[in-house]
């Protein structure tokens, strides 16, 4: 399945049992050797009894992460569609929280990603107190960057021309920078005014990639909190566009975007 290009292999984990090592989950994301995705997802019957899933996400890496705003969406038409829930909203539960996935009259899915979360301790990111923005050093450079969670770890770079910005280059420096003990993903976002932004996100543990449901709910954040935008906006990546809704505070965070099956069969491991 995918996401405005942001690739998943989804794996039913309620109707068989699937325990995937590293290697494996490495192999199957291999668009070389393997299936080929920038995650793994699978679903799992729910840990609690406010949802009615368990939704767990493997990056390419094989590690496993918090939260996958694309995958989410693509969550929802997957157990629609296999027949898993007639329901038109399904609480899902994850390692950082319920979401709630909603599916519009259109095909598109809202996810409800709850409120973000800007405590430095949270998120996880050094920092002596919580600000707007802060100051980080990438290569002796002095970077001004938004940092938060959507679930997982976000830091926010504006830059003037997402198109020549240097997201292979800050991209895996700014991941693995020592003020991030988790690692984060790194947004690089271009403003063109309050409704519409550019994005481009280098994904923790993956690289670059079409698309980021989690980046474009943390720029927007970012955006919202530093004056830059406005409560919607229209976030635009390589592999289409999202709808951002934020009112700010601690209202949640809503997106808006399709999702796609692609292709489905088995695979020996």
């Amino acid at each position: 399945m995918h996401g405005l290009g942001n690739d998943f292999v989804v794996f039913d984990a309620i109707n068989q049992d699937i325990a995937l090592t590293t290697e494996q989950i490495r192999f199957i994301a291999d668009r070389h050797l393997g299936v080929g995705c920038d995650q793994v997802l699978l679903v799992e019957r729910p840990r609690s009894s406010d949802t009615d899933f368990f939704y767990r996400i493997f990056n390419a890496d094989g590690e496993e992460v918090e939260q996958c705003g694309n995958g989410a969406r693509c969550f929802a038409r997957y157990v629609r569609e296999k027949g898993l829930s007639n329901k038109a909203s399904i609480p899902v539960g994850t390692i950082s929280g319920n979401i709630r996935l909603s599916i519009e009259t259109d095909g598109l899915v809202t996810v409800n990603m709850g409120p973000p979360v800007r405590q430095p301790g949270a998120i996880p990111f050094v920092a002596d107190e919580q600000s707007d923005h802060y100051e980080i050093d990438v290569d002796n450079r002095i970077l001004q960057i938004g940092a938060l969670s959507m679930g997982n770890p976000h830091a926010v770079l504006r830059v003037d021309d997402a198109g020549s910005a240097e997201v292979s280059l800050l991209g895996p420096a700014i991941e693995q920078h020592v003020r991030f003990p988790n690692r984060v993903n790194a947004g690089f976002m271009q403003v063109i005014d309050r409704e519409n932004i550019v994005l481009r996100v280098w994904e923790r543990g993956v690289g670059e990639t079409r698309a980021c449901g989690t980046g474009a709910c943390a720029a927007v954040v970012s955006g919202v909190i530093q004056g830059w935008l406005g409560p919607r906006v229209v976030v635009n990546l390589q592999g289409g566009q999202l709808v951002i809704h934020w009112q700010g505070d601690s209202h949640p965070v809503f997106m808006t975007g399709p999702a796609e099956s692609v292709f489905e069969g088995t695979i020996q491991l």
